[in-house]
């Protein structure tokens, strides 16, 4: 086999031909120099719809792409390539096969980087590559403008969670949208706001819209007015888990209200308590457990009551009942003539969204997997040491989460 050929495939360059190496060296020391010459029938091709178009004008100077090293060489491609002038596109240079759109490093440099960054640093990706992080931020954004735009992403959903996520401090937020169905984010934009959500309906458009049938969400005003403007139909359940951690911090209020009237409890002792009553019984440990049931023995006592309409709910939102409605109502009756204040704010708020919350435990929706999505992307961003702007922790959460992470060139 002759070298130029060895050296093709070993590039994984497909429809062009090797005409020229040479090693050379620049201001970030050696690099190889692989020059190339597009087939006859690969030339004057629009880069965006690959159709074949006059020549614009020819080319000034020799196009540069980065390769994936070889041997501890830089490697760069090289191509005379000139523009087209598309009567659809315009003005643009002409399409190459081993890279994309206006893009100077190639489709598997490209794909290399943004795999890298799924599973480490950028910093790290950057210095092991030798590019700069922003080479390496523009990379990920282009990888994911090229998943998001070759996929129909919004098409076929049908359950649908939404939640925020602070991702800086100053109540920054950012809104993202998962499916249920698969797990994968599916669109995220900035801002905690009525605006964010209308912008994702627009994006899925009225057909779309139609086809949803559950919606989970926490209990945010400006989600509910959205929903009720633009997905009237769908279910919209409230995350359990919201509604028990509202009564989790009813009941540990009413614990620190009146801490100083439970007896039989030695300092620390009290300092335990608020894990004995928050933690599941099923959780407990032994001492947790003799520390409960001190505080439950006294029926009488507010607190007391207070934990079994805790544990109460609880077992409404299992799913325990055939039908959660009855047993709902009869829990926000109690809690608002049980005289503890804690509990009747809070069974004023449950009230309000009653409905929402009997749908969840009647279809058994929750918003586990978008506070999944949550958590990674905390983790995200503590890795990162923050983003500079939403839109570069956009494109890393549609990277890790959206399905956009590329294969590793040559691992077919």
């Amino acid at each position: 086999m002759r070298t130029v050929r060895v050296l093709q495939k070993l590039l994984g360059i497909e429809r062009a031909r090797v005409v020229g190496v040479r090693f050379d060296e620049d201001d970030r020391g050696q690099i190889m120099v692989v020059s190339l010459e597009l087939h006859s029938r690969a030339r004057s091709r629009c880069p965006q719809c690959r159709k074949f178009c006059p020549g614009y004008d020819q080319p000034s100077a020799r196009r540069r792409w980065r390769h994936l090293d070889m041997g501890g060489w830089r490697c760069i491609l090289e191509l005379p390539a000139r523009r087209v002038q598309c009567p659809r596109h315009n003005v643009g240079s002409e399409w190459v096969p081993w890279a994309r759109p206006k893009a100077k490093m190639t489709r598997a440099f490209d794909d290399a980087v943004a795999w890298m960054c799924a599973h480490a640093p950028m910093s790290a990706v950057s210095a092991y590559l030798r590019v700069s992080w922003r080479t390496v931020s523009r990379i990920v954004e282009r990888v994911v403008d090229d998943h998001v735009g070759l996929t129909k992403r919004l098409n076929g959903l049908r359950r649908i969670g939404i939640d925020e996520i602070s991702y800086r401090k100053g109540h920054r937020y950012l809104v993202a949208v998962v499916n249920h169905d698969s797990g994968q984010l599916v669109w995220a934009g900035e801002g905690a706001k009525k605006e964010t959500i209308e912008r994702f309906f627009d994006e899925l458009g009225d057909v779309r819209a139609r086809r949803i049938t559950h919606i989970s969400a926490d209990g945010a005003e400006y989600i509910g007015a959205v929903l009720a403007e633009q997905a009237p139909h769908a279910y919209w359940c409230m995350d359990p888990f919201h509604v028990l951690q509202w009564v989790n911090q009813a009941l540990d209020r009413c614990r620190a209200r009146v801490m100083n009237r439970v007896v039989g409890l030695s300092k620390v002792e009290r300092g335990r308590l608020r894990w004995a009553l928050l933690k599941n019984p099923d959780n407990l440990t032994d001492s947790q457990r003799r520390l409960q049931s001190i505080v439950v023995c006294n029926v009488n006592s507010q607190l007391a009551r207070a934990y079994q309409m805790k544990e109460e709910i609880r077992h409404i939102l299992s799913g325990a009942y055939r039908s959660s409605w009855a047993p709902l109502r009869r829990w926000i009756r109690k809690a608002e003539s049980s005289g503890i204040p804690e509990f009747r704010l809070t069974a004023q708020s449950i009230r309000k969204r009653e409905v929402q919350i009997h749908n969840a435990v009647a279809c058994q929706m929750s918003n586990a997997r978008v506070e999944a999505t949550n958590c990674h992307l905390r983790s995200l961003t503590k890795r990162s040491y923050g983003f500079h702007t939403p839109d570069a922790l956009i494109a890393m959460a549609n990277l890790t989460r959206g399905g956009a992470c590329p294969k590793l060139p040559h691992h077919d």
